[in-house]
């Protein structure tokens, strides 16, 4: 069974080790302190948030999101979905699908009009799970690094 839930200060070395493959995944390198950084702002649960997925009690799955305002829902918040990555070994367990319906959930209970994200075009696996949760608009993400 899959249990969702906030991460807690014992998730620690577990998260990281998942947030770490992510950021391999995408062939991006980061520095220590950023995972001290998101760590902290995850934990304070204000401005950035994450839930993990348990499964026999293992940490196997990560999600990190986000609420911000749109010019398109004045009246609302819409929440942006960061970061969702599983352990390649419970890959097409629904870990990765009950991450998404708990930030759903989640931004449900606060009032945001929509949850959204992004994925790489190449990346088929996760694909196939967003295509059958969500609907892709088809748009393109630019993106201006600065630094």
């Amino acid at each position: 069974m899959i249990s969702i839930g906030k991460l807690l200060p014992p998730d620690r070395e577990a998260w990281e080790g998942l947030f770490r493959a992510y950021i391999d995944f995408y062939e991006r390198s980061e520095p220590d302190e950023m995972y001290d950084r998101a760590w902290e702002e995850f934990q304070a649960g204000t401005r950035l948030h994450a839930f993990g997925a348990r499964l026999d009690g293992r940490l196997v799955g990560i999600t990190h999101f986000l609420t911000h305002g749109s010019t398109s829902a004045p009246d609302t918040e819409v929440c942006y979905l960061q970061d969702l990555f599983t352990a390649p070994d419970v890959r097409g367990k629904g870990v990765g699908r009950a991450l998404i319906e708990a930030v759903a959930g989640w931004a449900r209970e606060r009032g945001c009009s929509r949850v959204y994200w992004n994925t790489h075009e190449s990346n088929s696996t996760a694909r196939r799970l967003y295509d059958a949760v969500a609907e892709n608009r088809g748009f393109i993400r630019y993106q201006i690094e600065l630094a």
